[in-house]
């Protein structure tokens, strides 16, 4: 039964792109961000030092908002919240790969969608083993099998070891290391980029 003095959760009335319960695990949502609702949770993880390879560190909060009311106007980019058993855990981006940067260092193939993935910090509670792999399931098979893409793209900072090494060991192959050049727009502004990528098939993600 519900508390009657416990507030619903702010997330509870958001419809999700995708929804899967995982058996241990909890209750995943995928939400569509919104920009102005969810600006001091980002802003908040961007913040951090941790989060440095995002590239938002030093911002503030309403230019996090600005920079994310500007995706959702864009058909080719889109930002989600992760909410497990209704709190937030990640910020979730998918992107085409020929309307992106990216596309000038690799052969993009019919079917290609490209992700970034920036996890809420652990809290008091620290190190939460098999968590990552976990909702990272759950966002591969909502690309995948919800949107019936063929590949995954990523391309964390070469720097970024911790990404890389999470990656390969969900099954993404590497590819090459590659300079993703400068992005200077009126809208928006993207230094230069040392990128390490790698790839996830569908065929690999789900045998069979």
């Amino acid at each position: 039964m519900t508390d009657p003095h416990t507030p619903p959760s702010p997330y509870a009335s958001r419809v999700p792109v995708h929804e899967q319960e995982l058996d241990g695990f909890g209750t995943v949502r995928v939400l569509p961000l919104d920009a102005t609702a969810d600006a001091a949770v980002i802003h908040g993880w961007v913040s951090e030092e941790r989060a440095a390879f995002w590239g938002m560190n030093g911002l503030t909060r309403d230019q996090v908002a600005g920079i994310y009311a500007h995706m959702d106007t864009l058909d080719t980019h889109h930002a989600f919240l992760v909410v497990k058993d209704d709190a937030p855990v990640a910020v979730f981006q998918t992107y085409d790969p020929e309307a992106d940067r990216v596309s000038e260092c690799y052969d993009a193939e019919p079917g290609d969608i490209g992700v970034h993935l920036l996890l809420a910090p652990a809290g008091t509670e620290g190190a939460r083993p098999g968590w990552t792999a976990a909702l990272s399931g759950c966002l591969v098979a909502y690309v995948l099998l919800g949107l019936g893409r063929k590949r995954i793209v990523v391309d964390p900072d070469v720097g970024n070891e911790k990404a890389i090494a999470r990656f390969l060991k969900q099954g993404f192959t590497p590819g090459p290391a590659v300079v993703l050049p400068e992005i200077d727009l009126p809208d928006v502004y993207l230094p230069e980029k040392k990128a390490q990528l790698a790839f996830l098939r569908r065929e690999v993600a789900f045998p069979g």
